[in-house]
């Protein structure tokens, strides 16, 4: 017996945590019955139908890497009809990112249905680095990079950069290469904006291990096997 919430984001077809609101919403029945409660268990032979739709079981996995283009929604669907991630994947599968980049912030995305891995890769204490270039306006002053490196407060929390290193400098900007462990939505742009020196572009570079390599913008590949096996490792 396994938490339902747990069977659907096993099976791929979304988040654990968007399984918990779809159950909250009663989007969710277990042998033709609404459930809403979290935690209910279920058992193989057990019929779940999530939004109307039966839930398959050993769905063969699938793992992504996209290069993320500018004004692409990091998501399934969305309501404004603009173009999503997923829909830049020629799969039949129901596939859908970990975690997310904002519309006007590109670079390294994984996409997959292995609700086990995206929920280690996503959770905090895993610790997961994400490297980031950053077109900032204005110059860091020598006290703003070294109290960066020591970390700032946003929102009541510490940020502590794993890196910092200034690329470029010119008279109106800067190229700033970060990373950072946080996960929290707009991080980087909040780092910086702190500062008084707005983000003007961003690009994710590396997640963990990973980085883009040849991958243009708006292509992808699939990981390899070793690559999988080392993402999974990172617990």
């Amino acid at each position: 017996m396994e938490r339902l919430q747990k069977v659907i984001a096993n099976s791929g077809y979304t988040s654990r945590r968007k399984a918990e609101e779809l159950i909250s919403l009663g989007k969710v029945k277990v042998n033709g019955s609404i459930v809403r409660e979290l935690g209910t268990k279920v058992n193989e032979e057990d019929i779940i139908e999530v939004e109307g739709k039966v839930l398959e079981k050993n769905e063969k996995k699938v793992y992504y890497m996209l290069n993320k283009p500018r004004g692409v929604i990091s998501s399934v669907t969305d309501e404004l009809k603009r173009k999503t991630v997923v829909s830049l994947i020629d799969t039949n599968l129901r596939i859908y990112p970990i975690g997310r980049l904002d519309y006007d912030t590109t670079g390294l995305l994984l996409l997959t249905n292995d609700g086990c891995l995206a929920n280690l890769l996503m959770h905090p204490k895993n610790e997961i680095e994400k490297k980031y270039i950053a077109k900032i306006e204005g110059v860091l002053s020598p006290s703003e990079f070294y109290g960066l490196k020591k970390g700032i407060v946003i929102e009541g929390r510490k940020v502590i950069p794993t890196y910092l290193k200034v690329r470029k400098e010119t008279e109106n900007n800067s190229i700033v290469e970060i990373s950072i462990i946080e996960g929290r939505n707009h991080i980087v742009k909040k780092i910086f904006e702190s500062l008084g020196h707005p983000v003007l572009k961003l690009k994710r570079e590396s997640y963990a291990f990973l980085s883009l390599g040849n991958l243009k913008s708006g292509e992808y590949r699939e990981l390899s096997l070793k690559e999988v096996k080392k993402l999974y490792s990172l617990k």
